[in-house]
C-alpha cells in the first residue's frame, strides 16, 4: 500500500502506531534526514578546516545568534521525540553534567549549538563560537586529542542504533536532559557511552576519529558514578553498552568483564525483581542501602525494567559465545528468581497501557507454560527478545551438560525432548519470516535478531550429536538453512542497524555446514554431491563479511570462522570447476 502523503504522519505510519516517526518526501522541502546529512557535513567541514587552520582561509564566518540551526528548525514534519525537530538546548548542556573533583573547572564543554535562547546577549555567544572553539578545553583528552563540541549531534546520530546495542530509553527526556540542571542530567558515563557509540557506527567518516576518546571518557567517568545510588541505572547501562563494544570489536576479556559488572549490579539493585508498583523487592527490609529510589512515574519504571532485560540479553546471548556459564542467577531461590515483568515498547509506558505482571517467575513460567501466556507484554517484540535469548543459552547449556551418565539416568532425554518442543512452539508465536521484511524498521532488525536467535538454538541443541545421530544432523542443517534464509531478508542498508550478536548465529549455521560438507566429501567424492553445501555457505560467507566490515568479532577468534569457511568454499568450487574441465574432457 502506498504512502497517502497525509501529514504529519501518513495513514500506513498511523495504523502501525509509528506516526512520531513518520518521514517522506514530499518533494516540497528536505526531510529530516536530509537536512541532518547536510548539518553533518557543514560540521565536519568545519572541524577540518579547525584541525587545518593552515589550510583554511583566514576569516571565519560565526553563526546567528538569534537562529536556529536549521537542523533544530521547527518546521519539522514531526514533532515527536525520535525526531529532531523542536529541540531546545540551553547553556548549561555539557557531557559532563557531574563534578569528577577538581578538575571540572578546567574539564567544561559547551557547543554554539546547545543553545536556542532567543535573548541571549551576542557577546556572550560569540564567545562560544566555532571561532574560539581553539580556547576551549574539552572534558578529557586521548593522547593529546580533544573533540568539538558534538554532543547532539552524536545523540542524532545513536538514537536510530540505539537498539542496536540493547539500549531502550525514552529519547525525549534523553534529549531534554541536556538542558536540565547538573545534578538532574543523565550522568557522564551513560552520555560519553552514546557518545562513543555514535563514533563506532560513523567510523567511515570524520567523526569516527573521536572514538578512542569517547572511550577514554567513559571509562574514567565509571568511578564516578559509582558513587550516586540514583545514577545506577545510567552506571549499568553504560556497563551493558561498553560490554556490547568490545565484544563486537572482538575484545572478549574486556567484554566478559563489563557484562558481568552489569549483572552484578542490576543484581545488587535488585532490578530482577521488581515488583508491580514498581520498586524492587526487599526481602530484609533492615538493609535498603542499595534500593534505587522509588520510579517517578511509569516511564521511569519502564526503563528499569527495560535496563534489566538489556542486561538479561546481553548475559545469556554473549555467555554462550564466551563458553562460560551466565552470570545472572535465575532459580527457586528467593533471592535468585527473576519475577521482573516483561519488557514494553517505553512508548506503552508513556501512555500507561501497563502490563503490572503478577510477581510470579518470569523466564520459569516462561518454560513451564511453554510459551503460553495470558499476558499480553509477553507476546511484545522486546518481550520475545528475551525470550530468543533464554532458549538460545538453555540449549547451549543443556547440551553441553551430556554425558553417558546422563543418558543412562532417562532425564536427559526427557528434558531434551521438552526444550526442543519449546523452541518449536517458540517460533510458532513469532511474525512469519515472509511478512518481517515488511516491517517497520525498528521492528525488522528486532525480528531478524529474534529468529536467528530461535534456530541458533536449534543448533546449539542439536550440533553435539550430529556426528552420531542422523535426526539431530538433519535438524541442525534444517536449522542453519532457515538463517540463510533469514539472510536474504537483509538489505545492505540494515547491516548498519544489526544486534552484532547476529554473527555468532550465522558462525553456527557455518559451521554446521562446514561439518555436512566435510561429511559428503568423506562419504561420495563427487563435487555435485556437494553443490548444494557449497552454495549455502557462499551465502553465508558474503553477510557473514559483510557484517564484519561493521563488526570485527566475526574474524576476532583465534581460528576465524570467515578464514576457515572461505577456505572450504574455495576448495569445494574449484573442485566443482574442476570436476566440469574432466567431464568436458572426457566428453571429446
Amino acid at each position: 500500500m502506498r504512502c497517502d502523503g497525509v501529514k504529519p504522519a501518513c495513514a500506513q505510519c498511523v495504523r502501525a502506531k509509528k506516526g512520531d516517526a513518520c518521514e517522506y518526501d514530499d518533494g516540497k522541502g528536505k526531510t529530516r534526514t536530509q537536512i541532518m546529512r547536510e548539518h553533518i557535513t557543514r560540521l565536519e567541514m568545519r572541524i577540518r578546516e579547525l584541525e587545518n587552520p593552515e589550510q583554511s582561509a583566514p576569516s571565519m564566518t560565526l553563526f546567528d545568534p538569534h537562529a536556529l540551526s536549521p537542523y533544530y528548525s521547527e518546521s519539522s514534519s514531526s514533532s515527536s521525540y525520535d525526531s529532531p525537530g523542536k529541540l531546545s538546548y540551553s547553556t548549561s548542556a555539557s557531557p559532563t553534567p557531574f563534578p569528577l573533583g577538581e578538575q571540572d573547572h578546567h574539564h567544561s564543554m559547551i557547543s554554539p549549538l546547545t543553545v536556542s535562547t532567543p535573548d541571549i546577549d551576542p557577546a556572550a555567544w560569540e564567545s562560544l563560537s566555532f571561532a574560539n572553539l581553539a580556547s576551549v578545553p574539552a572534558v578529557g583528552s586521548f593522547n593529546g586529542m580533544e573533540a568539538p563540541p558534538l554532543d547532539h549531534i552524536l545523540l542524532e546520530i545513536f538514537i536510530p542504533h540505539r537498539h542496536q546495542c540493547g539500549l531502550d530509553i525514552h529519547v525525549g527526556r534523553l534529549r531534554d536532559s541536556l538542558s536540565l540542571a547538573p545534578e538532574e542530567q543523565r550522568h557522564p558515563v551513560l552520555m560519553n557511552a552514546i557518545y562513543l557509540w555514535a563514533c563506532y557506527v560513523s567510523r567511515s567518516g570524520s567523526l569516527g576519529q573521536y572514538e578512542q576518546l569517547y572511550l577514554s571518557r567513559t571509562l574514567a567517568a565509571l568511578s564516578d558514578a559509582m558513587q550516586y545510588m540514583s545514577k545506577a541505572l545510567d552506571l549499568i547501562q553504560a556497563c551493558c553498552m561498553l560490554s556490547v563494544y568490545y565484544l563486537s570489536n572482538g575484545r572478549f576479556l574486556e567484554g566478559s568483564y563489563y557484562s558481568a559488572a552489569a549483572c552484578t549490579l542490576a543484581v545488587q539493585c535488585r532490578l530482577h525483581q521488581i515488583s508491580p508498583d514498581g520498586r524492587s523487592m526487599n526481602l530484609d527490609g533492615w538493609d535498603a542501602s542499595f534500593d534505587l529510589p522509588p520510579p517517578k512515574d511509569n516511564v521511569e519504571r519502564g526503563e528499569r525494567i527495560s535496563t534489566f532485560w538489556q542486561v538479561f540479553n546481553l548475559d545469556r546471548c554473549w555467555s554462550v559465545v564466551l563458553r562460560r556459564p551466565a552470570t545472572l542467577p535465575e532459580s527457586d531461590h528467593p533471592m535468585a528468581s527473576i519475577t521482573t515483568p516483561w519488557p514494553q515498547r517505553i512508548a506503552d509506558y508513556e501512555n500507561e497501557d501497563l502490563d503490572f505482571g503478577s510477581g510470579s517467575p518470569t523466564i520459569r513460567g516462561f518454560f513451564v507454560q511453554q510459551g503460553q501466556s495470558n499476558s499480553l507484554s509477553g507476546f511484545s517484540t522486546a518481550a520475545l527478545r528475551v525470550k530468543a535469548s533464554a532458549l538460545y543459552e538453555g540449549a547451549n547449556r543443556l547440551s553441553s551438560s551430556w554425558s553417558p551418565r546422563s543418558l543412562a539416568s532417562g532425564s536427559f532425554s526427557e528434558n531434551f525432548g521438552a526444550f526442543e518442543h519449546s523452541i518449536m512452539r517458540f517460533t510458532t508465536t513469532l511474525l512469519p519470516l515472509h511478512q518481517v521484511g515488511g516491517a517497520i524498521p525498528e521492528d525488522k532488525y528486532a525480528l531478524i535478531v529474534i529468529h536467528s536467535l530461535a534456530h541458533a538454538s536449534m543448533i546449539r541443541l542439536h550440533a553435539p550429536f550430529m556426528r552420531d545421530d542422523g535426526v539431530s544432523r538433519e535438524k541442525a542443517i534444517r536449522a542453519a538453512r532457515s538463517l540463510i534464509h533469514i539472510t536474504k531478508l537483509i538489505t545492505d542498508a540494515d547491516f548498519e542497524f544489526l544486534d552484532p550478536v547476529i554473527g555468532p548465529c550465522w558462525a553456527s549455521a557455518a559451521k554446521v555446514l562446514e561439518s555436512e560438507l566435510a561429511r559428503l566429501q568423506s562419504s561420495w567424492p563427487d563435487p555435485l554431491n556437494t553443490m548444494e553445501v557449497r552454495g549455502d555457505l557462499e551465502s553465508l560467507l558474503y553477510v557473514m563479511t559483510k557484517l564484519g566490515a561493521k563488526f570485527p568479532l566475526v574474524g576476532a577468534w583465534p581460528s576465524s570462522p570467515l578464514t576457515t569457511f572461505a577456505t572450504y568454499v574455495l576448495i569445494a568450487t574449484t573442485a566443482y570447476h574442476c570436476a566440469k574441465v574432466q567431464s568436458c574432457l572426457d566428453g571429446e
